[in-house]
């Protein structure tokens, strides 16, 4: 089974939706875009080593590099993705919006702790739906 995960930027949210799927599921391939890429965010990196899921590999996709490929699964994990987002052929789609963990702001402390609290949120809602 095969679950494509979009958001913005390809930076966090979706980078974290990947890494967790690939890192927990037996069942499930992940992969993950943007609708506009940039680069995947250092605190999700740091974050997502803190519980031991490595990103290392990972980089900042454009949903252009999966135009023909079917998935069984598409998620926009991000309201603006599913909004601009153009179609995909996959047999199922299903949005989850994760708040945006790059517009945290503050001391680098309590930006650690909203990256932290959002890849929490992911990872529950992974393991819901994909274990």
């Amino acid at each position: 089974m095969r679950v494509l995960f979009i958001c913005t930027h390809n930076s966090a949210r979706s980078q974290m939706a990947e890494a967790f799927v690939n890192a927990l599921s037996k069942e499930w391939k992940a992969e993950s875009a943007g609708t506009e890429p940039s680069e995947v965010n250092p605190y999700a990196i740091r974050v997502m080593e803190e519980i031991g899921i490595s990103m290392e590999g990972h980089r900042s996709k454009s949903i252009e590099e999966f135009r023909g490929r079917e998935f069984d699964l598409v998620v926009t994990v991000c309201d603006h993705a599913r909004e601009t987002c153009p179609f995909f052929p996959g047999k199922r789609y299903l949005h989850k919006g994760f708040e945006d963990p790059s517009q945290i702001e503050g001391s680098e402390e309590e930006i650690l702790e909203g990256f932290r609290r959002i890849r929490d949120e992911i990872r529950e809602w992974v393991e819901e739906k994909f274990l």
